[in-house]
């Protein structure tokens, strides 16, 4: 009797874990199953010169050195959700972009080896190799970028646009998208206007749209400005947006910046996100470790 009631606690357990969307598809209507309990983690980097300690120099600890610290709290919040659970029930995946991609044809093995994933099969051994990877690796991604010193810029809009579906959502789990960037978006190949929407976002855009003062929200509210929607539906995908670091000499430049995001976020019916200033990592650790956990 004691057996079988353990088995029916476990199996609630498990059950409040999982719930059934549906996934429109040609057409047709097709029911899944979603165990939020697996996770399907992305890292989207940003290698503008936002990350050049020459350019953009910060004496406490430079901007390439806070990414390197956030991926590496990311790495560690994504193994203590995984081994919180039991063997038999992991499916989690976790893998690093850039958009677009890097000149060096290193940053392709980079991406590779960075992309990791663990089943019932996976051996405790793997552990140690991830935390071994993400510890090295994002450091030599970022020493590669800023000695090339060929900063391509970030099409952040281009990836929600044509990649994020693909690459970041899988209909079956939670699916988490964290991005490092300093909130600024532009790219010369996805630059355009559609009447006072963008795709881009520059401090130069901010300042001719007259958002230098505290009334800002209005003004964006009355003349429809803010990013070109680019995607119409993105409700089962959280995102996390870390390092915004506003240019001197305007004092409403963040929250510009972080409105911009937000009211694109819900355009595209992101449900949950938050988007945080380019903290010390030490700051920021607890919460991107409370998020994976899924207890904020």
């Amino acid at each position: 009797m004691k057996k079988i009631f353990y088995l029916l606690v476990i199996f609630s357990l498990v059950s409040c874990c999982k719930k059934e969307i549906e996934i429109i598809n040609d057409g047709k209507k097709d029911s899944v199953i979603v165990d939020s309990n697996n996770i399907n983690l992305s890292i989207l980097i940003d290698l503008s010169d936002r990350i050049d300690p020459k350019t953009r120099p910060n004496p406490t600890m430079e901007y390439f050195q806070r990414d390197t610290e956030y991926i590496k709290a990311i790495e560690k919040g994504f193994s203590n959700h995984i081994k919180s659970k039991k063997i038999i029930i992991y499916d989690d995946q976790m893998q690093v972009f850039f958009n677009p991609e890097p000149l060096d044809p290193k940053m392709n093995q980079f991406t590779k080896d960075l992309k990791v994933s663990f089943d019932k099969n996976t051996s405790k051994d793997y552990f140690a190799s991830v935390d071994k990877k993400y510890s090295e690796l994002p450091s030599n991604i970022y020493q590669s970028a800023i000695h090339d010193g060929n900063y391509i810029g970030s099409d952040i809009w281009e990836f929600f646009k044509n990649k994020v579906n693909d690459y970041c959502i899988k209909n079956d789990r939670r699916n988490v998208l964290f991005i490092l960037t300093d909130g600024y978006m532009y790219h010369e190949n996805t630059k355009f206007k559609e009447e006072n929407k963008t795709s881009y976002l520059t401090n130069k855009l901010i300042k001719s749209n007259n958002l230098t003062t505290s009334d800002f929200k209005n003004i964006i509210k009355k003349n429809k400005i803010g990013f070109v929607k680019a995607n119409d539906n993105l409700s089962n995908l959280e995102v996390v947006v870390l390092g915004i670091n506003p240019e001197k000499g305007n004092p409403f430049e963040e929250a510009v910046i972080k409105e911009y995001w937000e009211n694109w976020f819900k355009e595209m019916k992101i449900k949950k996100y938050q988007i945080k200033s380019a903290d010390l990592p030490s700051n920021l650790e607890p919460i991107i470790l409370k998020t994976i956990s899924n207890k904020n």
